[in-house]
């Protein structure tokens, strides 16, 4: 246990360091909006793009791991989804619901790039790759297709038709991240490397992917919001938490997923909530303020719940 506190710690650091940096103004507002931009658009990209070109992946069940999670993300929004009606009752508006929903699918891909490779060092970045496309483009077609459905309704107060089916796609599919994993991907698979001077330039910038982007995640925290709607934050964080990486370890068993494949599946269905979702919320007419009280609620109780789970999955 000592072992896995001591692999987390750093990383749950960084999220402090970044809260506490932004709490007391060290840097102003422009520039941790500036710096999650540029982990997002540029150091992550290069981080998983020379990391995943270069990776050795002969061995890992990479099929039955993305089959399993993506499954199990399915299975987990339609279960939400179901439970709407009953959630409608207790005052869950439309809005509200979407955010909730996200809350209980979407994670947090900087924090998991950065606990893989913490645990299992360069083999983790290939599994949080395999992770990443498995879930991502779902989490954030689901994310869109859920505002669209009930956090725009009609004047009567219905919930609108249907969603725009290409809103939902495109956004996922011009994700940098996953454009980055599935270029990578594609060199390792013919066998090709990243030319001379371009190859270490990238990984330089990948060197500060993970301290960025984890410091970003401290300072987008918001302790008001999550304070503010205490049940269904407290909602989300047990399905986030809990539920999710239950569901993906059954799946992961149904489809014959083992060993340090199956920890990592896991281990990244326990991430708390990605800020990104917060953004979706504010855009398409979400409960933002909810959806940043989830993010909050989420990561803090992460730092208690993620230790655990990797003990468990050992």
């Amino acid at each position: 246990m000592t072992g896995v506190l001591l692999s987390l710690a750093p990383v749950l650091g960084l999220i402090v360091v970044g809260y506490l940096l932004k709490a007391r103004g060290v840097f102003g507002a422009g520039f941790w909006e500036g710096a999650e931009r540029l982990t997002f658009y540029v150091l992550f990209p290069a981080l998983l793009l020379t990391s995943i070109s270069a990776a050795r992946v002969k061995g890992m069940a990479i099929l039955p791991m993305a089959a399993a999670m993506a499954v199990a993300t399915l299975i987990m929004a339609g279960l939400v989804t179901w439970a709407r009606p009953a959630l409608a009752r207790t005052g869950l508006s439309g809005p509200s619901f979407a955010a909730l929903l996200q809350g209980a699918i979407r994670p947090n891909t900087y924090i998991g790039i950065a606990v893989l490779a913490a645990l299992y060092g360069k083999a983790g970045l290939p599994l949080a790759a395999v992770a990443i496309v498995a879930v991502i483009p779902l989490v954030n077609f689901i994310g869109i297709v859920a505002h669209l459905r009930w956090a725009r309704p009609l004047p009567g107060g219905e919930p609108a038709p249907g969603p725009a089916w290409g809103d939902a796609v495109v956004p996922a599919l011009k994700n940098p991240i996953i454009i980055a994993c599935l270029l990578g991907a594609a060199l390792n698979a013919l066998g090709l490397r990243l030319p001379p001077v371009l190859g270490p330039m990238l990984e330089i910038l990948g060197r500060a992917a993970l301290p960025m982007g984890l410091m970003a995640v401290g300072a987008g925290l918001d302790l008001a919001a999550a304070r503010a709607a205490r049940e269904p934050v407290m909602i989300a964080t047990v399905l986030k938490l809990v539920a999710m990486p239950v569901a993906v370890d059954l799946a992961c068993r149904g489809f014959g997923v083992t060993d340090v494949t199956r920890a990592a599946a896991v281990i990244f269905a326990a991430l708390p909530v990605s800020a990104t979702a917060y953004v979706v919320s504010s855009q398409l007419g979400g409960d933002a303020r909810l959806m940043a009280g989830i993010v909050t609620a989420t990561t803090v109780a992460a730092a208690a719940t993620l230790p655990v789970v990797v003990i468990l999955v050992g």
